[in-house]
């Protein structure tokens, strides 16, 4: 059973997934429209319907609809933060071993502290 916390993350992920590309590249809002899909000019370009098809995603209604559907740029915006976040954790911690790593090896030309 999922607390509040996860419900809520759960909401979010599937929202911005609608909107996002699949592995196929292919966002899922623009359902069959091959100039949305494909064209350079417009794929990247993403409207926020008025409501969504429940079985695929695709956008329906109003395309011009920046009201709730709007909330997706503030979920998407989180969960990048969220990753950016993770992604900074994992970087310093991979260097912070790689450093320590290089430290225990001394190059070519180098004497031991000791050594003077």
């Amino acid at each position: 059973m999922m607390n509040l916390w996860g419900v809520s993350q759960e909401l979010s992920r599937r929202f911005s997934h609608i909107f996002l590309r699949d592995t196929e590249g292919r966002r899922p809002v623009f359902g069959n429209d091959r100039k949305m899909q494909e064209d350079p000019n417009f794929r990247d370009h993403v409207l926020f319907y008025e409501y969504f098809h429940g079985d695929n995603g695709r956008g329906v209604g109003a395309s011009h609809q920046t009201g709730w559907t709007g909330l997706v740029a503030k979920l998407l915006q989180q969960s990048g933060n969220e990753r950016s976040k993770i992604s900074k954790r994992h970087l310093a911690a991979s260097s912070r071993r790689l450093s320590q790593r290089n430290n225990d090896i001394l190059p070519i030309n180098a004497k031991p502290a000791d050594d003077k």
